[in-house]
């Protein structure tokens, strides 16, 4: 849903000068130093970026999924590792708290979210537990009117920049299920907590996780809050690279001659470059279908799904293709076509792999089929 085309139009043009001026001339200085600069941060606090789907009581822009999404598609034409700034605050980080949070949480956390004061780190996965979140191990035991919090976790994205956390944590251990597993607002500076080294990553230099651990951290009783999954907001980050690689694939063509004619002409690159833009039609449709439905107050867990599955899956199959279409030049960093390639490779695993999703759509069809 789109409340004003102005306000949005108005608020995407700045966006995209944001991208065009700012972030794509310093994707190479973010590679080479695994750092995004503190000034390029401060912009994107002063473009409200952090507090996108918050609402403007809270300090925030209160975008509906669909505007939500139709900025992403602008902001993330870049270095992905930009979004991921911005990605658990916006989601998670934010949204439980207003979804579940009780009004004295939402007043402490909202407005710091919002202006990107505090940069919110959603801490799920461990050793032994990702997809399968019910086999998490870390505790979190009831004392008194505080949860005292044991456990590590790992590769938690913008864990070593966070002021807070939204941990996911087993309350009831004799409930070995999803039925004993609880989220909590934690305060990053809380004593006990350490972290391990910055991993390193396959691809998005700039983008830090590292694991997380919790050594008898307490965390107040009334910091207990509830959980909803950010599909859609993936899909749209997966739609928006891909239009980046499959310009920057096509202004090759246009350019690269081989055999006294420029390669668009040769039907099998053609074919290479159709595919991609059938495919990311598809997805960005998909993605902007899915977010209409939740404005509405459907249940999109299915189409929610679906889209997340299907956009990461073309956005790897846009790379390669790209890769493809530059033969040589492809492979070498000074195109930023092989570092888009590995960049886009997590989009497949994070908020639920591939498998996970195909596993969510079979389950939802089979449930309504019996249903009906």
């Amino acid at each position: 849903m789109i409340r004003d085309p102005e306000i949005l139009e108005a608020r995407l043009d700045s966006v995209r000068r944001f991208v065009r001026e700012r972030l794509v001339p310093a994707e190479n200085e973010v590679a080479e130093t695994d750092e995004i600069p503190e000034t390029i941060v401060q912009e994107m606090r002063e473009l409200g970026l952090f507090g996108m789907t918050i609402p403007e009581k809270f300090g925030g822009l209160e975008l509906t999924m669909e505007e939500e999404c139709r900025v992403l598609l602008e902001l993330c034409q870049t270095a992905p590792a930009f979004r991921s700034v911005i990605g658990t605050t916006v989601g998670i980080g934010s949204q439980g708290i207003l979804m579940d949070g009780t009004p004295e949480q939402q007043a402490e956390w909202l407005p710091k979210l919002a202006t990107g004061e505090v940069i919110a780190s959603f801490a799920l996965t461990e050793p032994e537990a990702g997809s399968d979140a019910a086999s998490l191990r870390t505790t979190a035991i009831l004392q008194g009117d505080h949860y005292v919090v044991n456990g590590t976790k790992r590769f938690i994205a913008s864990a070593p920049h966070a002021g807070m956390f939204t941990l996911m944590a087993r309350t009831n251990p004799q409930d070995k299920g999803a039925g004993g597993v609880s989220s909590f607002i934690v305060d990053a500076k809380s004593p006990g907590i350490s972290f391990g080294k910055d991993d390193k990553k396959m691809g998005q230099r700039g983008a830090h996780t590292c694991d997380v651990i919790f050594g008898n951290v307490k965390g107040p009783a009334a910091n207990l809050i509830g959980l909803e999954e950010g599909r859609i907001h993936i899909a749209a980050v997966a739609v928006g690279v891909a239009k980046r690689i499959l310009r920057a694939a096509l202004a090759y063509a246009l350019e690269r001659k081989q055999f006294g004619q420029p390669i668009c002409e040769f039907q099998l690159v053609q074919a290479m470059l159709a595919d991609s833009q059938a495919e990311l039609y598809a997805a960005e449709c998909m993605t902007i279908d899915a977010a209409r439905r939740r404005d509405d107050g459907q249940n999109v867990s299915t189409e929610a799904s679906c889209a997340k599955m299907f956009a990461t899956e073309m956005c790897g199959r846009v790379a390669d293709r790209a890769v493809q279409i530059l033969g040589g030049a492809g492979y070498m960093a000074e195109y930023g076509i092989e570092r888009f390639y590995r960049d886009v490779r997590l989009f497949r695993l994070y908020e639920g792999t591939t498998q996970i999703q195909q596993i969510i759509i079979a389950r939802n069809m089979v449930r309504a089929a019996r249903a009906a």
